[in-house]
């Protein structure tokens, strides 16, 4: 079943046949899971967001109808699946808790963590959702820029602009923090 094109699973699991679903989510957990916790900035909620997509997947199955490659259809589900789950739980919620988390991490002996890394994880998380989300794409899923506009739902000019936002962000936190 493993030689088997996304196209061919999704048919056969949107007849009713539990293997070939079965494989799919196999298929694509991975991917699931990565942009959940990238989106989401936290492994618990990822894990909760994976799972309610898994779910949720057999009955949107019928929704993808093969104008795009599978995959691009399946970041688009996980996307909206966490910007929602990330508009139920308000930014502010969503902000302490990657504060604390930080804060936590520090405070547990966090000096294994790189500087830089730690660094890009605070800014990212302070970056408004939109440009986070695009970040997640282009940056961390490697989507191109026309790829990362199909997930989202706007035109690649945009998944640019955005980009041009958060590279110019940077640029002036990283000033700032030289000046410090």
């Amino acid at each position: 079943m493993s030689e088997d094109t996304d196209a061919a699973l999704v048919d056969r699991a949107a007849a009713g046949e539990r293997e070939a679903f079965a494989a799919l989510v196999e298929r694509h957990y991975g991917l699931i899971y990565r942009v959940a916790v990238r989106v989401l900035g936290d492994d618990e909620a990822a894990a909760d967001l994976a799972q309610d997509v898994c779910v949720g997947l057999a009955a949107r199955l019928p929704s993808w109808r093969g104008e795009s490659r599978f995959s691009t259809w399946l970041y688009r589900v996980v996307v909206n699946a966490a910007r929602d789950r990330l508009r139920r739980e308000g930014a502010q919620r969503r902000n302490e808790a990657a504060f604390a988390e930080v804060d936590a991490m520090t405070r547990a002996g966090a000096a294994a963590l790189d500087a830089e890394a730690l660094w890009m994880r605070q800014v990212l998380g302070a970056l408004d959702e939109d440009l986070r989300t695009t970040v997640v794409l282009v940056l961390q899923e490697g989507l191109r820029h026309a790829e990362a506009a199909e997930v989202l739902g706007v035109a690649e000019s945009t998944v640019s602009w955005r980009m041009h936002q958060v590279r110019r962000r940077l640029r002036a936190l990283a000033a700032e923090d030289d000046v410090a």
